[in-house]
Formats: C-alpha cells, sequence, structure tokens
C-alpha cells in the first residue's frame, strides 16, 4: 500500500506536513496506471480522475478548503490555505 500526496503547491505539502498525514509520495500529477488496489490518494483530483481511482479500489481522500474567490487560481501559502478552513474529507465517486 502507498500512501500519495497529489500537489503540485509548497502551501499544501508543508499543511500535510503540519497536520501530521503519513504520505510515502508526493507527486505533482498521479497516473491510475502508477496505483495499485489498498493505495490512498490524497489531493485536490478532477473528478473523471477520482472516478477512475476509486473504480480500482483505491481510497480518494480529497483536500477540501473555503478558498475565497480573489484567491482562486493563485498560490496559496501555508498561512493563507489555514484561513481556507483545509480538511481531508473521503469520497467514493461513482461515474455513472
Amino acid at each position: 500500500m502507498t500512501r500519495w500526496l497529489v500537489t503540485r503547491h509548497p502551501g499544501a505539502y508543508e499543511w500535510a506536513r503540519a497536520e501530521g498525514l503519513r504520505f510515502d509520495r508526493c507527486v505533482g500529477h498521479i497516473s491510475v496506471d502508477a496505483l495499485q488496489t489498498g493505495d490512498v490518494v490524497l489531493g485536490i483530483l478532477p473528478v473523471h480522475l477520482a472516478a477512475q481511482i476509486c473504480e480500482r479500489g483505491i481510497r480518494y481522500l480529497h483536500l477540501a478548503m473555503e478558498t475565497p474567490e480573489h484567491w482562486r487560481g493563485r498560490e496559496l501559502s501555508y498561512e493563507e490555505m489555514l484561513a481556507c478552513d483545509p480538511r481531508v474529507e473521503e469520497y467514493l465517486v461513482v461515474r455513472k
């Protein structure tokens, strides 16, 4: 079992470490082909990719935040992330 953190953002990496979240690999992009049943993926992924991950029996943990509109589309620092109520929420994404 591999625990993946998927992020290109230093603030998210720093937050995950500060929260004591365990991960074996941190990557900027994830390939579904690299994953195995039993793996855990934490990040903010497009819904179609989250669905592919869940279809393979892999847990998807979403990094949820309440990001103000004026902060969207730019790099957030660790301190700014804290102001956005970051949290980990597990989702099971099912494609119809």
